[in-house]
C-alpha cells in the first residue's frame, strides 16, 4: 500500500528572519575569532579532494570488476537491477554528471526538485538533526538543511577518512554554505565525532539506485556503507526503529522487481520516497537493521574501516566475547587511472 501526493511545483521558500538571525549570530562569532575559521583556514582541500577521488576510482573500479564477475551467479540479482537503472538513465538523457553514473548514487536531471519535494514534507521541517549522504544528487538536501539552521550529521566518504562530520550553519562562514554541502567543505568547516558523540537524529536521507514503492525495497550501489552508517547510528543510540528514512530520486529508479524475501539482514529500507513529480509513502514493513552484523562483514572490509575496528574492539572488550566474522572477498586495488577533480 502506497500513498502518492503530487509534488508542490514552487521551490521551497527559505525562512528570511531565519537567515537574519543566523547572519547576526555569524557576525558576532566572526567578531569574536571563533575556531570555526582557523581550522578552515588550515585545511588542505585540494589534497582531501586528491585523495576523496582516488578511493571513489578505486572503489568503483571493484565494484565494476564484482558485478561482471557476479554476471553468472543466480545471485546476483542485484546487479542486474542496478545496472538497468543505470543503463536506462544514461539513455534516457536524464543522468546527470558525474558521469557516467554506473558504480554511482546517480546524480539526475531533477534532482534539486526532488530534494525540494522533501523540504516541504512536515518530518523534514520539523527535524533538527539530519543525516544525509554524501552524494551528488542528494547535495541540494544538504543545502536545504542548513540552510534551515538544522544540524547536518554527513559521513565522510566511504568511512575509510574516519567516520561523520556534524556540521552546524551557526559555524560556517556567511556565504559558505554552498561550499560546506559539498564532500571538501563538509570536511573543511564540519566537526568529526566518534562513537561517545550524543547526538539524536531526527531523519536520515539516504540515496539510492533502485527503490521499489510498493515496499519500500532499496538498493544503493552495492558497497554497502549506507548499512554500516545506519548499523553505527544504531549502536550510538542516534536512531532507532522510528526514526524515518527517505530517499531522494528520479521516477525512472522506482522498480518493482526488488524480491524482498531476498533481502539480507542488514538491507535499509524506506519510509519515503521523493521524486521530482511525486512523494510516495510507503508504508514498510520490512525490518530495519538493529546494528552492525559482524557474521557479513569480511575481515579485508573491517581492515579498510578504522571505525568498525574501534567499534568491533569496544564491543569485545564490553561483553568479553569475540565477536564473529564473515567471509574473506577481494576488494579492489588502488586505482590506477586518474579522474578529472569534481565536487559532489
Amino acid at each position: 500500500m502506497r500513498l502518492l501526493f503530487p509534488a508542490a511545483a514552487p521551490p521551497l521558500p527559505l525562512c528570511l528572519a531565519a537567515r537574519a538571525s543566523r547572519r547576526a549570530r555569524l557576525a558576532v562569532a566572526s567578531a569574536d575569532g571563533g575556531s570555526s575559521s582557523s581550522a578552515s583556514a588550515s585545511f588542505d582541500a585540494a589534497a582531501f579532494e586528491a585523495e576523496r577521488l582516488r578511493l571513489d576510482a578505486a572503489a568503483r573500479d571493484g565494484m565494476a570488476s564484482a558485478a561482471a564477475a557476479a554476471e553468472a551467479d543466480p545471485r546476483a540479482w542485484k546487479w542486474e537491477i542496478r545496472k538497468r537503472v543505470w543503463d536506462a538513465l544514461e539513455a534516457e538523457g536524464v543522468a546527470r554528471d558525474p558521469r557516467p553514473v554506473h558504480h554511482r548514487i546517480p546524480n539526475f536531471d531533477g534532482a534539486p526538485a526532488a530534494a525540494d519535494t522533501l523540504g516541504r514534507l512536515d518530518v523534514f521541517q520539523n527535524s533538527q538533526c539530519v543525516k544525509v549522504n554524501p552524494d551528488s544528487p542528494q547535495k541540494q538536501v544538504r543545502l536545504l538543511t542548513l540552510s534551515g539552521d538544522k544540524k547536518l550529521l554527513t559521513p565522510q566518504p566511504r568511512l575509510r577518512t574516519g567516520f561523520f562530520s556534524v556540521l552546524d550553519s551557526q559555524m560556517i562562514p556567511i556565504g559558505c554554505i554552498p561550499e560546506a554541502c559539498t564532500s571538501v567543505g563538509a570536511a573543511k568547516y564540519g566537526r568529526p565525532i566518534g562513537l561517545d558523540e550524543r547526538i539524536k537524529v531526527d531523519l536520515i536521507v539516504i540515496g539510492s539506485v533502485a527503490v521499489d514503492p510498493s515496499s519500500g525495497a532499496r538498493l544503493g550501489k552495492g558497497e554497502g556503507f549506507a548499512e554500516l552508517e545506519y548499523g553505527m547510528l544504531r549502536y550510538m543510540g542516534a536512531i532507532d526503529d522510528s526514526t524515518m528514512i527517505v530517499t531522494t530520486v528520479h521516477d525512472k529508479q522506482l522498480v518493482d522487481d526488488i524480491p524482498v524475501e531476498k533481502l539480507l539482514v542488514h538491507d535499509v529500507p524506506v519510509d519515503i520516497i521523493c521524486t521530482p513529480t511525486q512523494v510516495i509513502f510507503t508504508k514498510t514493513t520490512i525490518p530495519k537493521p538493529q546494528g552492525i552484523y559482524w557474521e557479513k562483514l569480511s575481515p579485508e572490509k573491517l581492515g579498510q574501516i578504522r571505525i568498525l575496528r574501534e567499534l568491533k574492539k569496544r564491543i569485545e572488550q564490553e561483553t568479553g566475547t569475540i565477536l564473529p566474522s564473515g567471509p574473506s572477498e577481494k576488494l579492489p586495488p588502488t586505482a590506477q587511472r586518474r579522474r578529472r577533480q569534481r565536487r559532489r
